[in-house]
């Protein structure tokens, strides 16, 4: 298994997902709830945002060939789309729970679209495009794997974890987050700009 790549993998996206960041949110959405159907939520949560990774992960590749999309143009793409996530973060702009309307929060707003939004989705179809074998391969799954089990095991004791860090720490490790995003963002950029000028060379 290729373990650069997992460790690119589970650090992209668990800077994406940002469950430190996540944890307010859950706590105010889930807080009426009792123990046993919050944590039936954070499962439930999880498990829909894994499935919608899965899904664009394998089928990622067709769809980019069908619409005729190359892999300079998506990397541009998922770094704006990154910038956007990462300006979220850093700014401490977070949806208004209280506008949700539906009965399943686990499934909507929490698996999708905080978990499984655009960012995490445009990064797992870029990992995949990257993969060049089964040692690749099995890298990627086992980090998607592996970011959803954090994302679980911090959603399961957020109780816990809220006492430990209080408002000012979870605050401070999402800024974090914002910032190691951004850069992720700025280097898919950079590199798309990069593929773009070396085709526009060849050709010339």
């Amino acid at each position: 298994m290729d373990l650069k790549l997992f460790g690119e993998v589970f650090v992209t996206l668990l800077v994406i997902m940002d469950p430190p960041g996540m944890l307010p949110i859950f706590v105010a959405l889930t807080g009426s709830l009792p123990p046993r159907d919050r944590y039936r939520a954070a499962w439930q949560a999880v498990a829909l945002a894994l499935g919608v990774i899965v899904v664009f992960a394998v089928a990622g590749q067709t769809l980019l060939a069908y619409l005729h999309i190359s892999l300079p143009a998506l990397q541009a793409a998922g770094g704006l789309l990154l910038i956007l996530i990462a300006l979220e973060l850093l700014t401490g702009k977070a949806d208004d729970p209280g506008h949700q309307t539906t009965s399943n929060i686990a499934l909507v707003p929490l698996g999708t679209p905080l978990l499984a939004g655009p960012g995490a989705i445009v990064a797992t179809m870029l990992f995949v495009q990257r993969a060049d074998g089964p040692p690749s391969q099995l890298a990627i799954a086992a980090a998607i794997i592996a970011v959803m089990l954090v994302v679980w095991l911090v959603l399961r004791f957020s109780g816990g974890i809220v006492k430990v860090l209080r408002p000012g720490g979870i605050e401070v490790l999402t800024r974090i987050a914002g910032l190691l995003l951004a850069a992720i963002a700025v280097q898919l950029i950079a590199d798309a700009v990069g593929a773009f000028v070396t085709a526009y060379l060849q050709k010339g």
